[in-house]
């Protein structure tokens, strides 16, 4: 895809959607990254549901500790890989406090040596908490980006690096939010809604669906 689509493209994203964020509902750093741990394999729905009433109870990694694994299965068992992730968080914490003073790491090296997060959801903390230009992606991001011809890549870092080169600096830090959100309602997996697509007359996907889709 040429660089003159490439910005119409993330024009439109914007001007639909100036401020875009994820749609895991948090209040600290810690509370982000617990819910990005969760993510994984799960929608954003199932884990809010769980975090408002885990953050009440857990909302640092010292309340975490205190509530305990077993506990802490019983708040997220409703999320796929609960046990999985429960071990993965309460390790998580006891190193924020061993070597992060309790605090989320800023930089992605500490970040991805913590259990359960990987480049993925470094990304995710390093851009919705710090303010970085990473991009994170997920599977949305790996199916649009992919679809409509901004990539070309085999693999989630592929993609990832290929969106680095060919997005604009200046929509970089917003570019994984707008795709995501597009891949979400929009350009979705099975039935892509391209008539009520904002980016359609620009996407290269060459099998578009004519049809107005209900629901």
């Amino acid at each position: 895809m040429n660089k003159e689509k490439v910005v119409k493209i993330f024009k439109r994203f914007q001007a639909n959607n100036p401020q875009p964020t994820t749609e895991l509902v948090y209040h600290s750093e810690f509370e982000l990254l617990v819910a990005v741990i969760l993510s994984a394999q799960a929608t954003d729905v199932s884990v809010n549901k769980a975090t408002q009433l885990l953050f009440k109870i857990a909302n640092t990694p010292q309340k975490m500790l205190n509530l305990g694994e077993e506990q802490l299965m019983s708040y997220i068992k409703s999320i796929g890989l609960y046990r999985t992730k429960a071990k993965n968080i309460i390790k998580t914490c006891h190193l924020l406090i061993e070597k992060h003073d309790g605090k989320v790491p800023h930089v992605r090296e500490p970040l991805e040596a913590l259990p359960g997060v990987g480049r993925k959801t470094a990304n995710v903390i390093l851009n919705t908490a710090f303010g970085e230009s990473t991009i994170a992606v997920d599977t949305h991001i790996f199916r649009v980006a992919n679809r409509i011809k901004l990539t070309n890549g085999k693999t989630p870092l592929q993609v990832e690096t290929q969106l680095i080169k060919v997005v604009p600096k200046r929509y970089q830090k917003e570019a994984h939010h707008w795709l995501i959100l597009h891949g979400r309602y929009v350009c979705t997996a099975r039935k892509p809604k391209c008539p009520e697509c904002l980016i359609q007359d620009l996407c290269e996907f060459p099998d578009k669906t004519e049809e107005k889709i209900n629901g």
